[in-house]
Formats: structure tokens, sequence, C-alpha cells
């Protein structure tokens, strides 16, 4: 099989409404689609393809199917374990590669999807961390925000004065919520308008979690685990319909002044 192949069977298992990779291989990609795929292999072999394909969906995932900035961002990080609690001191896969965090949730254990997206709905930029990072390490690095202006919002996990002021000098105004035991602030109504409208970026968390199963405790390697994550974000970028925003900027002359 090619590589071509190999990334298309990815992508439509994440784009349909299979929860196993085995059992979507076997008996749907090898018994309804051979005319598309006619040189289908056995599914350890598939395997071991589509770990090889790991660096060509990255790109195709870089090129061609990230969003561009509309000025308005919304970032998040969603935790994505890789086994139950209790099973974490027997877990052998990610042993050291993986880390414990903690999310609004609760304690986990495995890695954090930070996701940077713009009010079509459409995925900006992403990264992959362990579990244990803060969530304001990625906004640190310039290549993960290069292509970002105008205003990023986001939760009360991203409040950080110095952080702010540094992406400010850069173009980039972060806007976070107000953690309790702070002075309130003052800010513009379309600002506290937005802010409530990060349920954008949650929702698209959840159809990655719910639809495209970008989280599950069956990985055999940690290879696996990246083939999966990436092939599930360009089938996410397919999706007719997106969560999105929708607004109009109406221009009057109410407060003109005689």
């Amino acid at each position: 099989m090619s590589q071509s192949e190999v990334i298309t069977i990815m992508i439509l298992f994440h784009y349909g409404a299979f929860k196993n990779m085995k059992h979507f291989y076997e008996h749907y990609v090898k018994e309804h689609l051979t005319r598309e795929f006619p040189n289908t292999v056995s599914y350890n072999r598939f395997v071991e393809l589509m770990q090889a394909a790991v660096l060509p969906m990255t790109l195709f995932l870089k090129t061609c199917c990230l969003g561009s900035c509309t000025g308005i961002s919304f970032i998040d990080s969603t935790p994505i374990r890789v086994c139950k609690n209790k099973r974490i001191p027997r877990h052998k896969v990610f042993d050291g590669v993986a880390q414990r965090g903690k999310s609004t949730m609760g304690y986990f254990f495995g890695f954090k999807l930070h996701l940077v997206v713009n009010d079509k709905g459409e995925i900006l930029n992403f990264v992959i961390t362990p579990g244990n990072i803060d969530d304001r390490e990625p906004l640190k690095d310039k290549r993960f925000i290069e292509k970002l202006r105008g205003k990023l919002y986001a939760d009360k996990g991203y409040v950080s004065k110095t952080l702010t002021e540094i992406l400010f000098v850069d173009g980039l105004h972060l806007i976070t919520q107000i953690r309790n035991n702070m002075k309130n602030v003052l800010m513009e109504m379309k600002d506290k308008i937005l802010l409530r409208k990060r349920s954008v970026i949650e929702t698209i968390n959840d159809e990655l979690k719910n639809m495209c199963s970008i989280e599950h405790s069956r990985h055999r390697s940690f290879a696996n685990f990246l083939t999966n994550m990436i092939s599930a974000l360009i089938a996410y970028s397919f999706f007719p319909k997106k969560p999105a925003l929708k607004y109009e900027v109406v221009k009057t002359n109410q407060l003109t002044l005689f």
C-alpha cells in the first residue's frame, strides 16, 4: 500500500463513527472498500505502515489543513488520558513520556493538547506536551504564535502579567478572565462578550474526543499515539460544519455629537 492510501484510511476512520481501528480496517475497508483499496495488507503490516506515515501526515496537516488568523483567536488545552488513574503504577507504554497532570476534571496521566482556533472554528496551530506542563508554556514559543495577531482569548489558567506584556509587544493582545482573588479590571464590552464565547474551542475539544476519538487507552506505542492524534486533527479540518461565531459589525451615528 502507498502512503497516500494509508493516510486516507486513517482520515476515514476518524471522519466516521468507528471507535476501533482494527474492526474498521478488517470489517469495513477490506470488505466494502476493496475497489478503492485493492492492495490491502494484514492489519499488523498496516500498523507498521501507519507509523511510517507520521511525517507526511504532519506536513499535510501543517501546510494544507490549518486555517488563517482573522484577528480573533481562542486558546485552550485539553487533557489526553492514556490510561485510568488506578492503572498508572503498572502502565508501561508511555512510561517516561507521559506525565501526571491536573485539569478542571481532576488528576490524570497522559498528555495535553494545546489548540488555537479562530472564530470560524478552524485550527490555527497545535502542540502536544506532557500532562504536567503549564498551559502558558506554549505561548512562550515564538513558533507557536508566529501566525497569530489581534486578540487572543483564554481562561483563568493563562493569567500572567509578564506573559501579557511580552505578547502585547509582539502585536498579540492576550485577554483572560480574572480569578476570584483579583481586582476587577476595565474591559471593552465586545471583549467581555467574546470571553463568554470561548465555548467554541471547548466544543471543538469535545468533538475531537467524542467524534474523532483522539483519546483512548488502546495505544501500543508512542508513534501509534501520534498517528492517531494527527489523523484526527486532519479529519476535523474536513468537517463541513464547525463550531463558529456569527456576528456582524454595524456602524451607526447614534453617538455623534452636534
